[in-house]
């Protein structure tokens, strides 16, 4: 098939991809229907009971569109945070956050800095709007953060993306590192410090860094610890400016309304929070032990999957990956070396622990061959 010609430029040398091919594509391909789904980092720990129950009764308002400022989750995150309301933006996930921010500060041919195999979908988003990308490599197993200020440093770059915790190995840095970088940010530069886990990590992975410091926009989400993946609602954290330019270019109807009260409901169901922390931290070391058991390593997470080494190249991970999905086992594996010498196993229930522990022996027999 060829493309239609009246695709821009751009738009036509782009290819005709997405960053992540879904589990449910995987089982129309297959044939299979995956007992156990631990490959998207998704929390099989489920949404707080009581979110469920307002999104429930928020059903018969789906009439309605949105309130297109998110003023209430808004004005529920400040307290929560104890920031003003003006430093924070609600986006339909941290995927459209990112991006928008990439519409607004990445033109043709602007350089912007990641880590070679980090989170593949802001690469998509760099990639759409024209940016030129350039990476450095992991340090054992961390995003290092030196390397990406240097590289930013190298090639004037606009935009640095750093994730703490790291998807997709799980390390993280402690905050004292992170505030480090922030304070080496190039001049006419800005730090994307995506947060998508960090409900899930130790206190000390959380940098104290000002709502104001121009230098730096923080990422957060609901999809992971908070349960609502499905719910598509995250936050970013930043100067009131670059906050406020989000007005410039978001769709100001894309919230989900119903997904807004449930937001609201579970960033209050404090008890359902510590209770998933709790979980995914008996859920990582299940894991842990699964691997162990099968004589691979575990790499230690602070977030709610492990990255498991399977001590061989991506060639045995990717079989790994493919028998487990054979046995109703959904995993994925990192896209480059040498992290993709991992399978990245999400946490879940003990159910679904069973089933991994039953699967893994006899996936890594067969991908020995």
């Amino acid at each position: 098939m060829t493309d239609d010609p009246r695709l821009t430029r751009l738009a036509a040398t782009l290819p005709s991809s997405v960053p992540f091919v879904g589990p449910e594509a995987l089982q129309r391909l297959s044939g299979t229907t995956f007992a156990a789904r631990l490959g998207a980092n998704e929390s099989g720990f489920g949404p707080s009971p009581f979110a469920i129950k307002v999104m429930q009764d928020a059903a018969a308002q789906a009439w309605m569109y949105a309130d297109p400022e998110s003023h209430d989750l808004r004005q529920a995150l400040a307290a929560h945070h104890n920031i003003a309301a003006e430093n924070i933006m609600i986006g339909e996930g941290i995927d459209t956050l990112l991006g928008l921010l990439v519409r607004l500060l990445i033109a043709q041919g602007d350089s912007v800095v990641t880590s070679a195999g980090a989170y593949p979908t802001f690469n998509y988003h760099v990639a759409g709007f024209g940016g030129t990308l350039h990476t450095v490599p992991y340090t054992g197993d961390h995003e290092d953060p030196s390397r990406l200020v240097a590289k930013a440093r190298e090639t004037d770059a606009k935009l640095i993306y750093i994730a703490n915790p790291d998807n997709p190995m799980g390390t993280y840095h402690k905050g004292h590192v992170i505030e480090r970088m922030v304070a080496e940010i190039p001049d006419d530069c800005l730090l994307i410090l995506d947060e998508a886990y960090i409900e899930l990590a130790p206190d000390a992975a959380v940098p104290a860094l000002s709502p104001a410091d121009p230098r730096v926009i923080r990422m957060r989400t609901f999809s992971k610890a908070y349960g609502m993946a499905g719910a598509r609602v995250g936050y970013a954290v930043g100067a009131a400016p670059l906050i406020a330019a989000f007005n410039k270019v978001r769709n100001h109807f894309g919230m989900n309304r119903t997904s807004q009260l449930g937001a609201l409901a579970a960033l209050a169901d404090i008890e359902h929070m510590n209770n998933v922390v709790s979980a995914a931290q008996k859920s990582r070391d299940q894991i842990a032990k699964i691997a162990l058991d099968c004589r691979l390593t575990p790499i230690p997470s602070a977030t709610n999957f492990v990255a498991v080494d399977c001590g061989h190249d991506a060639a045995f991970a990717r079989k790994v990956v493919d028998e487990l999905g054979k046995r109703g086992i959904f995993v994925r594996m990192p896209f480059v070396a040498p992290q993709n010498r991992c399978i990245r196993i999400s946490c879940g229930p003990h159910s679904e622990m069973q089933l991994l522990a039953a699967a893994l022996p006899n996936a890594i027999a067969a991908a020995h061959g």
